[in-house]
């Protein structure tokens, strides 16, 4: 097995044994471009947009769409060929799924939105909010570059590997069976085809205006000295911040020590510097 279709065939067992509760939950399906886009929403207060990252849905976030939900509504979303949501004739594209969200986010009436998306779901949040600002309130992206390069060179050639004979690995995983109604052969060979493309959005990462929070862990799969970039475009780490923080950007950085990119999703630890940013519901 090629060793990039043996990296994903690990995550996707990994991911898809963790599974939320489902107690108090509101399921549908929404037309949104073509789409029928599933989502699942918990808990009540200010809207969050929970987005998942590649292969998986949001069974990814393991206990953490609950413990999110104890203080707003959480809305998590499957993506265009992905868990629930069934694919279209359509390319994968992150500004495409970006439009999706905000399409969702405006079928189900709500006029702002928080939103926050681990890694593939990172890269479609962050252009949510280059693309809808006016409907982004706040932004937390976990576990995301803002260009392509910004992965480790081991990690973009296992993307590259994405394809039709990756998909036919995974029709024996356990996410075959949690997800029977998904083409696998198509959802990696599209996934490839994104993945695979050069991308840089320093510009329009830039120009956000939208109160962001970057999240990552120490063992990340995007290069550390990417995070530090990432986090001076928004502003951060220019300089001291000043003995009362006054000078302080509004946007903020953490690392989740003990973490990879393969786990920091389900990590109970994530929840801390996310409900933190985000603060109590009743405040937006």
């Amino acid at each position: 097995m090629k060793p990039g279709v043996c990296l994903l065939a690990v995550l996707a067992v990994t991911l898809s044994a963790q599974t939320p509760g489902k107690g108090g939950v509101e399921s549908g399906y929404a037309p949104v471009n073509g789409l029928k886009m599933y989502f699942e929403s918990r808990g009540k207060g200010a809207p969050l947009i929970l987005v998942h990252g590649g292969v998986v849905g949001i069974t990814m976030f393991g206990g953490n769409v609950e413990a999110l939900a104890r203080n707003r509504r959480v809305i998590a979303v499957e993506l265009q060929g992905h868990g629930h949501t069934a694919d279209i004739d359509r390319p994968l594209t992150f500004e495409a799924m970006a439009d999706d969200v905000a399409a969702l986010s405006r079928h189900l009436g709500l006029q702002r939105i928080d939103v926050m998306g681990y890694s593939l779901g990172g890269g479609v949040v962050l252009q949510t909010a280059i693309r809808h600002p006016e409907l982004v309130g706040r932004l937390v992206v976990v576990s995301a570059p803002f260009q392509r390069q910004g992965m480790y060179p081991e990690v973009l050639a296992a993307m590259s590997q994405m394809g039709p004979q990756a998909g036919e690995v995974m029709k024996q995983s356990p996410l075959a069976k949690m997800y029977p109604g998904v083409n696998w052969a198509t959802l990696f060979t599209k996934l490839g085809q994104l993945l695979s493309k050069d991308y840089d959005w320093s510009a329009q990462v830039r120009a956000i205006r939208a109160p962001t929070l970057l999240v990552y862990a120490d063992a990340d799969a995007v290069r550390p000295e990417h995070i530090v970039e990432f986090y001076k475009l928004l502003g951060g780490g220019l300089g001291d911040a000043g003995q009362d923080g006054a000078r302080r950007s509004a946007n903020q950085l953490a690392v989740i020590p003990g973490c990879t990119h393969y786990s920091i999703s389900a990590a109970p630890a994530l929840v801390t510097p996310v409900a933190s940013f985000l603060g109590p519901a009743s405040q937006r």
